[in-house]
């Protein structure tokens, strides 16, 4: 039998590594220090997607869905191939970047998340392949899979066009874009209705048919949102308004499925798992007006030329969305556990960094007073992030070591 909480114990280590290098890169800010801003950089946010959001995702999947196949040393190689992957880019992208050998272990890796759709959606028992969520599971695993044309297409673009290319970045945001639009939402959504379907709730056939429709043409046309940065044609902007409306009606639907259900899953879950739940559900909101106002030529533009309102577009979506909502279907599973001490300390630095990250972006937009030692206020700030995850991570070590 597969202790599950150690894989997440794995994973939130990940976390906690992803944490330090957040810490190093906003004092890389301050004072000199001797690294490669960004080549750390890039370790950074592969290490976040790749290492605790996949690794913690991927539990889910199996926890729920696949436990019942009887694979488990399968399952284990899987795993075990996967860290091998996470571990030489942890190691290699800080020293090279974007080189030989961080190349090799992000190729693996690609290789590593074929090979646990495939299982997935090879091993699926049959009496789930009819459930509405599996069908955004295995939904979110082409995503994945899809998303992944954007790596393979950069190494033909270095090698023929070059990095400053406009294929280049377009690259990295349609491999992004595809990862936490259609990847992470779709298999969080998956997991949400596998809870409600244990609770025996029923919907509508027809609604859920929209609400899919509708999800899937947003996350498709919203991928032009991705390529307003080098001013295309006209009709990219239609086609990305068009993809954010879909987003927007998608959510709406969503909600009206759910809003006859909200005790039962206050219910269902704990009091600080729930909290995480409404958390990620305002942003959600946040993060799609956010998407409709840069389908404008004027706030695409502006979005381009002050790169913080991207930088804290992508930790609202990543932190206050994606691993929020990760984190309390973990704890419902009863795979983490969620202290006090690290939820409020994780909201704290969250809140103010973000406020001070988009403060910045507003502040050279309409010309107001940027106050002195910003940098340092974000730095000391973000030492929160590091001390509440290394909570996080002692707490799930020491619940690992009780239970065994």
């Amino acid at each position: 039998m597969i202790d599950l909480k150690k894989h997440i114990g794995i994973a939130v280590a990940y976390f906690l590594i992803v944490a330090l290098m957040g810490l190093v890169l906003r004092f890389y800010m301050v004072t000199s220090l001797p690294i490669n801003y960004k080549f750390l950089l890039h370790a950074h946010s592969h290490t976040a997607l790749l290492g605790w959001i996949y690794l913690g995702l991927t539990t889910l999947i199996y926890k729920i869905f696949l436990s019942e196949a009887q694979k488990p040393k399968l399952y284990k190689r899987i795993f075990f191939f996967t860290n091998i992957c996470i571990l030489g880019m942890i190691v290699t992208f800080p020293i090279q970047g974007y080189a030989l050998y961080s190349i090799i272990f992000s190729t693996l890796f690609l290789f590593a998340s074929y090979w646990f759709a495939w299982f997935a959606i090879k091993h699926i028992p049959s009496h789930f392949k009819k459930r509405f969520s599996w069908k955004l599971i295995k939904t979110s695993l082409w995503y994945l899979v899809f998303s992944s044309i954007g790596p393979w297409a950069i190494g033909g673009v270095m090698a023929t066009l070059g990095p400053e290319s406009i294929w280049y970045k377009t690259s990295i945001y349609f491999y992004l874009h595809f990862q936490y639009n259609g990847w992470f939402i779709l298999a969080l959504l998956g997991v949400l209705f596998y809870i409600l379907e244990e609770k025996g709730i029923e919907f509508n056939r027809e609604k859920l048919k929209s609400f899919f429709l509708l999800l899937n043409f947003g996350i498709i046309f919203t991928l032009f949102l991705s390529a307003l940065w080098f001013v295309p044609p006209k009709v990219f902007y239609v086609m990305g308004l068009i993809g954010t409306i879909a987003q927007l009606l998608a959510f709406y639907e969503l909600y009206i499925l759910l809003k006859a259900n909200f005790k039962v899953l206050k219910h269902a879950f704990s009091e600080r798992s729930f909290f995480l739940l409404k958390i990620a559900g305002g942003l959600v909101i946040v993060k799609i007006l956010m998407q409709v106002t840069s389908a404008f030529p004027y706030m695409a533009n502006l979005a381009f030329q002050l790169k913080d309102f991207v930088i804290g577009y992508l930790h609202l979506v990543f932190l206050g969305v994606v691993i929020t909502t990760m984190m309390a279907f973990l704890n419902y599973f009863k795979l983490l556990n969620i202290p006090k001490s690290f939820l409020w300390l994780f909201l704290v630095a969250f809140v103010t960094t973000e406020t001070l990250i988009f403060y910045k972006a507003v502040a050279l937009w309409l010309g107001l007073p940027f106050f002195q030692d910003y940098y340092i206020y974000l730095a000391f700030l973000s030492c929160l992030f590091p001390i509440a995850v290394g909570v996080l991570f002692f707490k799930q070590i020491k619940s690992i070591y009780l239970s065994a």
